[in-house]
């Protein structure tokens, strides 16, 4: 049998050793990418983390503030009605806002909120529970046109530069207070908060689910994605 010249014993040689050092290279190319993405996730997850337990704070420091004092006029902002009805949660911030109105801190209340989903608005069930437990048709604007938190914040904006208004008292759920008052800042109101009470809906969302969702809208607020 002829054996191989040392020319070919050569050759082979080579090639096996650039093959080895290419898989070598490889190697080494995959280990630097799987530590720069390992490295990524890891800050990203570490970033969130922290923004997420900043607003949190944020949240919860609001949440457990009333800052209620005289002002041009109360903002309520929408929740669910039913059939021209306010739900429970809508309920307590509407009485909250006719408890603030008669204890003389503004003139007028703004009930705000668009479509209920059916034939009515919330600005406008709003307007007809706030004069059914006595608040006289002409201290009540009703907005009826915004369909999230962003969108009645910007129509409160011209309701009040309208109306002049410099102060205004706005009344929602205590873990929503925070991202009222930062989207109200941002359209140029000053505004002090003041949470409704709190009341027990059965199949209502917990505090946990409440503060997630804030902390995702407001995310998204911020991102403007919302």
């Amino acid at each position: 049998m002829r054996e191989p010249s040392p020319r070919t014993r050569l050759s082979w040689c080579s090639s096996v050793s650039i093959v080895r050092m290419a898989a070598r290279s490889s190697s080494k190319r995959h280990s630097w990418i799987f530590r720069i993405v390992s490295t990524t996730i890891a800050a990203l997850v570490i970033a969130s983390l922290g923004w997420s337990a900043w607003v949190y704070a944020q949240i919860d420091q609001y949440a457990g503030r009333d800052q209620a004092g005289p002002a041009d006029a109360i903002a309520v902002f929408g929740a669910a009605e039913y059939d021209g009805r306010p739900s429970p949660v809508f309920r307590a911030r509407l009485d909250r806002a006719a408890a603030l109105y008669n204890r003389g801190i503004a003139p007028l209340i703004i009930a705000l909120g668009g479509d209920g989903g059916d034939q009515f608005s919330e600005g406008g069930v709003g307007r007809e529970y706030l004069m059914s437990v006595g608040v006289p048709e002409s201290a009540i604007i009703a907005e009826t046109e915004s369909r999230s938190t962003a969108e009645a914040a910007r129509r409160l904006a011209a309701i009040a530069h309208t109306n002049r208004f410099r102060r205004i008292v706005v009344v929602s759920d205590d873990t929503h207070m925070f991202r009222i008052h930062a989207i109200c800042a941002a359209d140029g109101l000053d505004v002090l908060t003041s949470p409704r009470p709190r009341v027990i809906v059965e199949g209502g969302n917990s505090d946990a689910e409440s503060i997630v969702h804030e902390i995702l809208s407001y995310t998204a607020w911020r991102l403007h994605i919302e």
